[in-house]
C-alpha cells in the first residue's frame, strides 16, 4: 500500500495530496470548504428519492405482465440483492466519508484502474439514468396537461424534450446554489410522494383483500413461479434500485456520516422494497396479465382510475411527476460527486473539481453533470442507455465488495470504520456474487454496451493517467 499519492497524468497533473480535515460540520480542505449540510433525512430523502419512480410508476405493468403476481418475488430479489450491497457499502462509507461514494471506495481497495473505470462509468451511468428520469417527467406532465383537458398540439415529442430541457437546467442550477436547498427540495418532495402513495396502497391493499369494493375488474393475474422468468424480470426492475449508493457519494456534506450513512442506505432499501412488494400486489389484484400488458407503462395510471376514478389517475400522475423529479434531483447531486471524486484523483481535469466559494459546491462538475443530461434529455431516446445504467451499477456493486473483502485483508491503518459488516466476509462475498450473478439475466444489449463503456473507460485511463497511484490504493 502506498502512503502518498504518486505519479502524474498526461498534462502533469498529480492527485491532490492537499490536507483534509473530516469534521462534522464539513470537508475541509487548504481553499475550500465542502459543507456538512445533510442529514439522516437528507440522506434517505435522497435513497428513496432516487429509487421511487421506474419501481412505482413504470415497472408493475411491464413486471406484472410477465410474471403475474410473482414479479413481488422479483423485486424482492432486488431488494435482497440491494440489501446484501447496502450493508458492505454502510462499512466502506464510514471508514472513507468521501464525496464520490463507490469511486472512491473501489479506487482504494483495488487500484486506480478498477476506480478509474468506476469512476467514470459511474457518471455516464448517471448521466444517463437521469436522463431518463427528465424524460419521464415530461411524458406525465403531458399525461397531467391531457387530463385535464389541455391539447399541445401535432408535435407532443417537442413539448415533452423541452420540459426535460427546461427541468434539467433548473436542477443544475438548483444544486449549484447549495446542497442544503436541493436537499431541501428532495425532503419535501419525498414526504409529499410518500404521504400520497402511502394512501393510495393503503386503498388498493383494502380493496385487494375485501375490506372495501373499488368496482375493480375480476381475476387476479396470474403467477408464473419459474426461476428464469423472476430473475429475468428481477434483472429489468433492478433500475429501480440504484439510489441507495447515491447516498455514499455526498458522504463528504453528511452530518455524523458514521451514524447517517448507514442509516439512510439500509432505510432506504428496506422502505422502498416494501413499497414495491405493495405496488405490484395491488396492480396485480386489480388487472389481469393480459390488461397489464395493454397497459405497459401507464398501467399505474389505469390501476388509479379503476380504484378511484378521475381523482385516483390524477393522484398517481401528480406522483409520477414527483417522483422523476425526486429521481432527477438526486441524480444531478449524485453525478456531480462522482466526477469532483475523480477529478480530485488527477484521473479527470482537475479543474472539473473547484468548488464555488460563494455556495460551496462543486459548481463545475456540476456543469459536467448536467450539460451532458441536458443533451440526452432532448432526445428522449435514453431507455436502452437507462438498462446500462443498471449495469454499470451492478457491476460497481460487485466491486465494492470485493474491496471491502481486500481492504480487510491487508488491514491498512488508516480503515478504521465507525460501523461494521457482521459475519466476516460472508455478506460481502455473497453480495458481489448476487451482483455479477443478476447482470446474466439482462438483455444482451445492455451487457453489449455496458462492456463498451468500461472498454471505453479503461482506455481513459491508460491514455490519460496510468502513472497515477493513489494514496491507500492496496
Amino acid at each position: 500500500m502506498s502512503n502518498e499519492p504518486t505519479g502524474t497524468n498526461i498534462e502533469g497533473a498529480a492527485p491532490d495530496a492537499e490536507p483534509v480535515v473530516e469534521t462534522d460540520e464539513a470537508t475541509i480542505t487548504d481553499d475550500a470548504e465542502l459543507e456538512r449540510t445533510l442529514g439522516l433525512s437528507g440522506g434517505l430523502a435522497i435513497g428513496i428519492g432516487t429509487m421511487i419512480g421506474a419501481g412505482i410508476f413504470v415497472f408493475p405493468g411491464l413486471a406484472g405482465a410477465e410474471v403475474g403476481t410473482a414479479a413481488a418475488a422479483s423485486f424482492g430479489v432486488g431488494g435482497v440483492i440491494a440489501l446484501l450491497v447496502a450493508l458492505p457499502t454502510s462499512e466502506l462509507a464510514t471508514a472513507m466519508p468521501k464525496s464520490g461514494g463507490g469511486y472512491y471506495f473501489i479506487s482504494r481497495g483495488l487500484g486506480t484502474l478498477a476506480g478509474t473505470v468506476i469512476g467514470l462509468s459511474l457518471w455516464l451511468g448517471l448521466v444517463f439514468a437521469t436522463a431518463f428520469y427528465l424524460v419521464g417527467l415530461g411524458f406525465y406532465a403531458l399525461d397531467g396537461l391531457a387530463l385535464v383537458g389541455i391539447t399541445v398540439g401535432s408535435s407532443p415529442g417537442i413539448i415533452v424534450s423541452g420540459i426535460a430541457v427546461v427541468a434539467g437546467i433548473g436542477f443544475t442550477v438548483l444544486n449549484v446554489t447549495g446542497t442544503e436547498n436541493a436537499a431541501k427540495l428532495q425532503n419535501g418532495i419525498v414526504a409529499l410522494l410518500l404521504s400520497m402513495l402511502v394512501a393510495f396502497l393503503a386503498f388498493g391493499m383494502a380493496d385487494a383483500v375485501g375490506l372495501v369494493d373499488a368496482g375493480t375488474p375480476p381475476g387476479e393475474a396470474r403467477n408464473v413461479w419459474a426461476v428464469g422468468p423472476v430473475m429475468s424480470v428481477a434483472a429489468l426492475v433492478f433500475t429501480s434500485y440504484l439510489g441507495f449508493a447515491q447516498v455514499a457519494t455526498v458522504a463528504g456534506e453528511m452530518k455524523s456520516p458514521g451514524r447517517n450513512l448507514p442509516l439512510a442506505m439500509i432505510g432506504s432499501v428496506l422502505i422502498v422494497t416494501v413499497m414495491y412488494v405493495l405496488t405490484i400486489f395491488v396492480a396485480t389484484s386489480v388487472f389481469t396479465r393480459d390488461a397489464l400488458a395493454a397497459a405497459g407503462e401507464t398501467a399505474m395510471v389505469e390501476i388509479g382510475r379503476e380504484l378511484l376514478g378521475t381523482p385516483g389517475a390524477l393522484v398517481i400522475i401528480l406522483g409520477g411527476l414527483l417522483a422523476t423529479m425526486s429521481s432527477a434531483n438526486a441524480s444531478v447531486l449524485s453525478t456531480s460527486r462522482a466526477i469532483y471524486g475523480v477529478s480530485k484523483d488527477a484521473l479527470l481535469p482537475q479543474w472539473a473539481s473547484r468548488i464555488n466559494l460563494k455556495y460551496g459546491t462543486p459548481h463545475v462538475a456540476l456543469g459536467m453533470a448536467g450539460g451532458p443530461v441536458v443533451v440526452l434529455a432532448a432526445t428522449r431516446q435514453v431507455q436502452v442507455l437507462a438498462e446500462v445504467a443498471s449495469f454499470l451499477h451492478l457491476v460497481m456493486y460487485g466491486l465494492m465488495c470485493v474491496a471491502l473483502v481486500a481492504i480487510r485483508r491487508d488491514e491498512p491503518e488508516w480503515y478504521d470504520p465507525d460501523f461494521t459488516v457482521p459475519g466476516g466476509p460472508v455478506i460481502p462475498v455473497v453480495g458481489a456474487l448476487a451482483s455479477f450473478g443478476l447482470i446474466a439475466f439482462m438483455d444482451p444489449t445492455s451487457i453489449v454496451v455496458g462492456i463498451a463503456v468500461i472498454a471505453a473507460t479503461a482506455g481513459w485511463y491508460l491514455y490519460y493517467a496510468r502513472d497515477i497511484k493513489l494514496k491507500g490504493a492496496l
